[in-house]
């Protein structure tokens, strides 16, 4: 499963639907918006994305880590649009024999959509001043 949406991400249904009686494990991550950046106070989140794009590259890690774990389900789900404190903005979920695999995969998955996925996020400061971070980016 492979989504962008500009809706909120039901991650309970996202993790349920990788479940699988051949797992023994099921790992997922949530990336959600939190309130300090450093010392800096996040007031909320812009995520854009060409979805057509990202959920292109999105299908590419998905067919990579297929190949390099034994997964047997797998979802990533990231949101797009205006988020506030606390709102979910990623679900990485994964399945597989065992649960070192499962913690592997899902960690790989979620650190390489973040430095190669076209998904850019603002972020909007308490202090009225707006920055756009790409993790995959020099900083200027």
């Amino acid at each position: 499963m492979i989504e962008i949406t500009a809706e909120p991400i039901d991650h309970a249904a996202v993790t349920e639907r990788v479940r699988s009686e051949r797992a023994g494990a099921v790992c997922s991550f949530l990336g959600t918006v939190r309130e300090m950046t450093g010392d800096r106070r996040t007031l909320a989140l812009d995520y854009e994305a060409y979805p057509v794009m990202a959920e292109k590259k999105m299908a590419e890690l998905e067919a990579e880590a297929r190949q390099r774990w034994p997964v047997i389900e797998l979802a990533l789900v990231h949101r797009v649009g205006h988020l506030e404190l606390g709102d979910v903005s990623v679900v990485v979920a994964v399945s597989c024999p065992h649960r070192d695999q499962a913690f592997e995969v899902c960690r790989w998955l979620i650190d390489t959509l973040k430095e190669v996925v076209p998904i850019w996020k603002k972020e909007l400061w308490a202090d009225g001043s707006e920055e756009w971070v790409h993790p995959g980016l020099p900083k200027p």
